[in-house]
């Protein structure tokens, strides 16, 4: 299990979110009053696309321990600055498989839809953030290190200190790709 170290949300669309004492989840949308909230695409390069296609970048998640690892590379990132919804301790996000179901707090429920792919607006946000948020495996393959995403199953209210239980899925576990 890990835990709920801080929830974020803002209206309009920018980079950052607000922190805030709690978050409310709605299935099938997302985080009540978040610009990202809606059953279909809300990021504005994906509506250029395709407005249509379904949002399965409800909530986003990024583990706090990312923050620890940016810092001594001279990042200073709060909780909320890199867009998540909710930030984490104590769960390796990236490697849970696409499918994998987090209950946060007492009723919340996400699913895990992929991996965030990280765009130039994190190094508008901060020069050479998008660099140190991407790695190589020994493989020579891609790292994305910049969160998950997930889609509502449950509707709850989310609020930092909340415990997250991680449900993983029945069969073949498929990695989490971008999305």
């Amino acid at each position: 299990m890990g835990i709920v170290t801080a929830v974020s949300l803002r209206k309009g669309h920018h980079f950052s979110k607000t922190n805030s004492l709690s978050i409310r989840l709605l299935k099938g949308l997302g985080v009540d009053g978040d610009a990202h909230m809606g059953e279909t695409v809300k990021h504005r390069s994906r509506v250029a696309k395709d407005p249509t296609q379904p949002n399965l970048r409800q909530v986003h998640l990024i583990h706090e321990e990312l923050l620890d690892e940016l810092a001594p590379k001279n990042f200073i990132v709060r909780p909320g600055e890199m867009g998540e919804n909710v930030t984490t301790r104590g769960i390796d996000l990236l490697a849970l498989p696409t499918g994998t179901r987090l209950h946060l707090g007492e009723t919340a429920l996400v699913e895990v839809t992929g991996l965030r792919n990280p765009c130039i607006q994190i190094d508008r946000f901060q020069q050479g953030l998008m660099a140190a948020t991407l790695d190589k495996d020994a493989d020579g393959n891609l790292i994305r290190k910049a969160g998950i995403m997930s889609i509502v199953l449950s509707d709850g209210d989310v609020r930092p200190g909340d415990a997250v239980r991680i449900v993983l899925p029945e069969g073949p576990r498929r990695p989490p790709q971008p999305v």
